[in-house]
C-alpha cells in the first residue's frame, strides 16, 4: 500500500495479517475510512489501540506511537460520524491523550524512524484543521528523522502543496517517484503540484498515469482523480463539461480515453 499504492491488494494480504500488530489495525482502520465504512473504521481503530497497550510490556515505544495511532484514528472516527460540532468537546480532550501518548514515545527514543513518520503525518493532518499547529516542524521532523525516505518526502510535498510553495513541493515529490516510481498516489501528487505551478498540459499527463492503474486504487479515490482531470482538462481547452459525469464514466469504464 504505503511503496506501491497497491490498495486491493494490501487489503487482500491484511486478511492474513500478523494478529495482534497495531499497524495492521491501523491500515484496516484507513481503508475503511477510504471506503466510508464506519463500522468497519471504528473498530479496527479501537483494535488498534488495545492491541498497543498489549505490546507496552514488550516494546514499550511502539506500544505508546500506536495506542496514539488507535486514538487518532478513534478521533477521526467520531468526527466523521458525529459532525465537527458535536464531535469537537471529545476529539479535544482525544488530542491531549495523542499527544501524551506521544511525548512518552519521544522519551524512550526521540529519533526513532517509525515514531517520527507517524508523527509527522499526524501533525501535517492536524495543520490543516487546527490553527496551532506548525507544519513547518512537521517538515523538519520528517525530512531529519523519518523513514522510509520515500514517505517522508510524500508527506514534505503534501505539507509544501499545501502552504503553497509548489517548488519546494515538487522537489519533494521527484525525489518520492525516484524510489517508487510507479506509485499511482504519487503520480497524482505530482499532477497537482504541476497544476498550482501552471503546468497544465505536464499535469495531464501525471494524471493520465495515474488513472493508468486506477485498479490498485479504491474507487472513490480514482474517481477524485478522474474529477480533477477533467477539471484540468476544462481549463486548458477554457469549456466548460460535468466533470461529476465525466469521472464516473472514466471509472466505471476505465479502458476509455481521459482526454475526450
Amino acid at each position: 500500500m504505503f511503496e506501491q499504492g497497491n490498495y486491493q491488494q494490501a487489503a487482500e494480504l491484511l486478511r492474513t495479517a500478523e494478529p495482534n500488530e497495531p499497524l495492521a489495525y491501523a491500515m484496516k482502520a484507513a481503508l475503511a475510512y477510504i471506503d466510508e465504512d464506519w463500522d468497519t473504521m471504528g473498530q479496527n481503530a479501537r483494535l488498534t489501540r488495545e492491541s498497543a497497550e498489549q505490546l507496552m510490556a514488550t516494546d514499550p515505544l511502539r506500544g505508546h506511537l500506536y495506542v496514539a495511532a488507535g486514538q487518532f484514528l478513534e478521533g477521526a472516527h467520531t468526527l466523521s460520524t458525529q459532525g465537527a460540532v458535536r464531535a469537537t468537546p471529545a476529539i479535544l480532550s482525544k488530542l491531549q491523550q495523542i499527544f501524551d501518548s506521544l511525548k512518552e514515545a519521544e522519551k524512550i527514543d526521540p529519533q526513532d524512524p517509525e515514531l517520527n513518520l507517524l508523527k509527522g503525518y499526524m501533525d501535517l493532518m492536524l495543520a490543516v484543521n487546527l490553527p496551532f499547529s506548525n507544519p513547518e516542524q512537521a517538515i523538519e521532523r520528517l525530512q531529519n528523522y523519518a523513514a522510509p525516505p520515500y514517505l517522508a518526502q510524500r508527506g514534505i510535498a503534501i505539507a509544501y502543496r499545501d502552504l503553497d510553495k509548489p517548488d519546494q513541493a515538487l522537489a519533494a515529490v521527484n525525489s518520492a517517484l525516484q524510489q517508487t516510481p510507479n506509485n499511482p498516489e504519487l503520480l497524482y501528487l505530482k499532477a497537482q503540484i504541476l497544476r498550482k505551478q501552471g503546468n497544465t498540459q505536464e499535469s495531464l499527463r501525471f494524471f493520465r498515469q495515474a488513472l493508468a492503474k486506477q485498479s490498485q486504487l479504491p474507487q472513490n479515490l480514482a474517481y477524485q482523480i478522474a474529477w480533477e482531470q477533467c477539471r484540468t482538462i476544462n481549463q486548458v481547452r477554457n469549456r466548460e463539461r460535468d466533470c461529476s459525469e465525466v469521472a464516473q464514466r472514466r471509472v466505471e469504464q476505465p479502458n476509455s480515453q481521459g482526454e475526450e
